[in-house]
Formats: C-alpha cells, sequence, structure tokens
C-alpha cells in the first residue's frame, strides 16, 4: 500500500500429500484469503516457494498459472459464482471450454459431474431456478469436471442454511472418500470437523495439524 509494507503471512510451512482432506480455520483478517490465493495460484508468495506436485509456481509464468489453474486446481467459493445466463450443465463445463475440450465430450463430462452431485434431474435449470443448496453443488460439479489434482474450498457453506449446509459437506466427504484431495477454509469448527486434520491461522500464523483418527 503505497511505501507501507503489510506482512499478512508469517513463515508458514506447509505440506499436503495427495487424498488429504485438510481444514485451515481462523477468523477475519487472520491471512486465510491470502493463503487461498497463494495455494490456489491466484497470487505468488514475495519469498519462500511453493510446489504443486513437481513444479515450482513461483517460476511459473502469467499463462503458466492460468493453466495450472484451469487443469489442476477446483475452486468452491462461498458465493456460488455461477452464470446466471447458463443452465447447469453450461455452468459446469465452462473450465472445459477454457481448456479447449470439444463441445460433446465437455456436456458430457458435465452430465457426469453433476450426476455425482446428485442433480442429473437439474442439468437445464440456470442458477435463479436453484436453491442455494443445489447451486453449491453445481459449483462442485464444475470444481471436479476437469478432475483437478487439487479441491480449494472457501467457506463453501458460508452462504447456506444449516441443512443444505450438511448436505455438501456430506458431499465433500464423499468426493474424500473417492480419493480428492481437499483443503478447506473456513471460520466454522463444525464444518472444519468433517476434514481429516485441522489447522489453525492466526496473524498470519499457521499451527496446529491435529488429525482425526
Amino acid at each position: 500500500m503505497g511505501k507501507t509494507v503489510n506482512r499478512v503471512l508469517h513463515n508458514v510451512n506447509l505440506d499436503v500429500q495427495e487424498g488429504d482432506y485438510l481444514a485451515i480455520m481462523g477468523p477475519s483478517g487472520s491471512g486465510k484469503s491470502t493463503l487461498m490465493n497463494l495455494i490456489g495460484c491466484l497470487d505468488v508468495p514475495t519469498s519462500g516457494s511453493y510446489h504443486l506436485g513437481r513444479r515450482d509456481i513461483t517460476r511459473c509464468s502469467e499463462n503458466e498459472l492460468s493453466d495450472i489453474r484451469n487443469k489442476e486446481i477446483g475452486f468452491v467459493f462461498q458465493s456460488f459464482h455461477l452464470l446466471p445466463k447458463l443452465n447447469a450443465v453450461d455452468n459446469v463445463a465452462l473450465p472445459l471450454l477454457y481448456g479447449g475440450v470439444r463441445r460433446r465430450e465437455r456436456r458430457d463430462r458435465a452430465r457426469e459431474a453433476l450426476k455425482i452431485v446428485g442433480l442429473e434431474d437439474r442439468l437445464d435449470y440456470r442458477p435463479d431456478q436453484l436453491s442455494g443448496g443445489q447451486c453449491q453443488r453445481v459449483a462442485i460439479a464444475r470444481a471436479i469436471v476437469g478432475k483437478p489434482k487439487l479441491l480449494l474450498a472457501d467457506e463453501p457453506t458460508g452462504a447456506l442454511d444449516s441443512a443444505s449446509g450438511a448436505a455438501v459437506m456430506e458431499l465433500f466427504r464423499g468426493l474424500h472418500e473417492s480419493g480428492s484431495t481437499i483443503i478447506m477454509i473456513t471460520h466454522d469448527a463444525h464444518v472444519a470437523g468433517y476434514a481429516q486434520t485441522v489447522m489453525y491461522i492466526r496473524d498470519g500464523v499457521l499451527s496446529g495439524g491435529e488429525t482425526d483418527a
């Protein structure tokens, strides 16, 4: 901010293995969003390194980062980020469109992803014809349609009622059991309780790592 430097994260060390389910908890202003942006390759650290698989993210160009976000990371946000004029199938197929997948294949894969999240009967529905919980399931289908290495969820139940939130968390549980690697950012201890491991961030310092046996 001008000449002012604000250090948001402090000596963060995090090792996530394939198949892990990690929740990172912290209050507002703790550094959760900055950490999520770094993990999701939306930003790069000013020092240190970040390896996703065998790739050093700090050495990637903007085009390479865009390609990684499209093909290797699935994003689920609190506010869904669905395009209002597109139906469920076309919303889910968007990452494949940007990835250059042919129309017939991307629609077939989008239908399969919607079936996984239990919305095979809502393929032609637009977001304004769906409930909040259904919109989040469409967003999850969009996140998994490209079979990414990492599923990154930012407050995925924050805009949902308790029943819809519980249904979404059960869906994440099923995805993890089927082999997905999940990192979830949340301030909700109940939501974090679904994860295999819980860590905490406060004032930019990451701690914890308790594993749920």
